[in-house]
């Protein structure tokens, strides 16, 4: 029984390219200004300047009366510092999935070298086990002077 070299180059492949990761993404110019801007806005730093900019319209929102301060929660300061939160947030469930895809590149490198190893033991083995068997067909063959019948 023997194996192709299709298995082989599979296992060989990922070695040269590694696992691909969000920073491996090709985005354009526009796509780098996108990121550049989302890195900065994404910061927990600048929801806090998002939230000092909201509160600077809270008193006038609070004298309003309750509509007004409705609103302001909901379009002023929900979304100015939500904004940040949920990039910041992205950012790390990016990162940590970044890390989850390393790893599982990582584990399955070491599946598929397993399984290249226990290929090549299979292969040994076939070729001991035909070995043997020619040996005992020799063996039965110089005992009786003629060829054995073949084995079921």
């Amino acid at each position: 029984m023997k194996f192709d070299n299709e298995a082989s180059a599979r296992v060989d492949a990922p070695k040269k390219a590694g696992p691909h990761l969000t920073t491996h993404e090709h985005v354009g110019l526009n796509g780098k200004i996108a990121v550049a801007i989302t890195n900065v806005v994404g910061t927990m730093w600048c929801a806090y300047v998002f939230a000092a900019i909201a509160l600077v319209s809270l008193p006038s929102a609070i004298q309003s009366g309750i509509s007004a301060l409705v609103a302001w929660i909901a379009q002023t300061f929900l979304q100015l510092v939500l904004l940040s939160v949920i990039m910041v947030g992205q950012k790390v469930a990016a990162a940590a999935s970044d890390k989850q895809a390393l790893q599982t590149y990582k584990d399955a490198e070491a599946l598929l070298k397993l399984q290249d190893e226990m290929r090549s033991l299979i292969e040994v083995n076939n070729t001991l086990t035909e070995a043997i068997h020619r040996a005992v067909q020799e063996m039965r063959t110089s005992t009786t002077g003629r060829p054995a019948a073949p084995a079921d």
